[in-house]
């Protein structure tokens, strides 16, 4: 037994050296107080090349005064896994999925047009073939990097999608900066959501991680109640969540119809570090998922776009001490 597991440890450690060793393109930001680094779109070289996922805006390290926020939070990679993702990752739900017919096409917006392959409902985690991946240009900059992802006539849709993450001149702050033009003839009614997969100095989803929101919040699901409380204006776990355990809650209430509940803080107490995280439209929904490396809010909002027009959004992070 004692060999058996000294080999798996040897297999385990060969993977993760040869992982290591793959270059992925990407990109570095810094504006002198936070620097980030990028992981960039490429269909056959990207380190995500997944259907779930924005492939814009993979960020697998960003750090603040000595306190890093994003990393690995899985053990198990694959470029074409749904969630082999890092960061303040987006998704957008499907156009067209309902409607489309088995061998017909549906569109991601930020991965391209897929194939449905049977009558079953939609899988975030299930890896749709692409046929139309659009066109990607990436214009990298000191301090932002500017992703456009043009498609024509994906499953009948077409658009013009700008994603720029930059960090804020003087300022510990990351602005996801979104815009999104129908050039198309069909209106595009869709909802976009951020994971977040937190991950503040390594801490593991216990006790040292509260967040906290401008409302206050109530939740049910899997661990609410047990692992995790919902107590007036916070999220507090009774103990570390860990292998095995379930936290998640499909939709967190109390917040209003305008921008100003969109006000999540996600801090490690433990460490004194924290991110504010803000946007200028309401939410549509909050989910909220844990496991035991990531502790992760989810802020929906949703998204309307009428052939020829042009739409535009943000969400701003505040890194902090205290």
């Amino acid at each position: 037994m004692k060999k058996k597991m000294t080999a798996i440890c040897l297999l385990i450690g060969l993977g993760l050296s040869a992982f290591s060793l793959v270059e992925f393109p990407e990109a570095a930001i810094d504006n002198g107080i936070v620097k980030a680094k990028l992981y960039l779109p490429d269909a056959s070289a990207g380190y995500y090349q997944g259907t779930r996922f924005d492939w814009a805006g993979v960020v697998p390290s960003l750090e603040y005064k000595g306190h890093t926020y994003f990393g690995q939070w899985f053990s198990t990679y694959d470029p074409k896994l749904h969630d082999a993702i890092m960061g303040p990752v987006e998704e957008f739900t499907p156009l067209n999925f309902d409607e489309a017919k088995t061998g017909e096409e549906f569109l991601k917006i930020g991965v391209g047009t897929l194939i449905k392959p049977d009558d079953k409902k939609y899988s975030f985690a299930t890896n749709y073939a692409i046929k139309n991946a659009g066109k990607w240009t990436v214009n990298k900059k000191s301090d932002h990097v500017e992703f456009t992802h043009v498609m024509q006539d994906g499953a009948g849709f077409s658009y013009i999608y700008k994603k720029t993450v930059r960090l804020v001149k003087g300022k510990p702050e990351l602005v996801l900066e979104h815009s999104l033009k129908n050039t198309g003839t069909k209106e595009i009614n869709t909802s976009v959501y951020n994971h977040n997969f937190f991950m503040i100095d390594k801490e593991p989803s216990n006790e040292n991680i509260r967040i906290v929101f401008p409302f206050d919040v109530t939740g049910e699901g899997k661990g609410f109640g047990t692992i995790i409380n919902a107590k007036d204006k916070t999220l507090r776990y009774t103990r570390e969540v860990v292998k095995g355990d379930q936290v998640f809650s499909s939709g967190l209430q109390g917040f209003g119809n305008t921008s100003k509940d969109y006000d999540i803080r996600i801090e490690n107490t433990k460490t004194g570090a924290g991110v504010r995280i803000t946007s200028d439209r309401a939410l549509e929904k909050l989910v909220y998922w844990a496991c035991p490396t990531t502790s992760c809010p989810e802020p929906y909002v949703r998204l309307s776009a009428k052939p020829n027009e042009e739409i535009t959004w943000k969400v701003n992070y505040e890194f902090y001490t205290f």
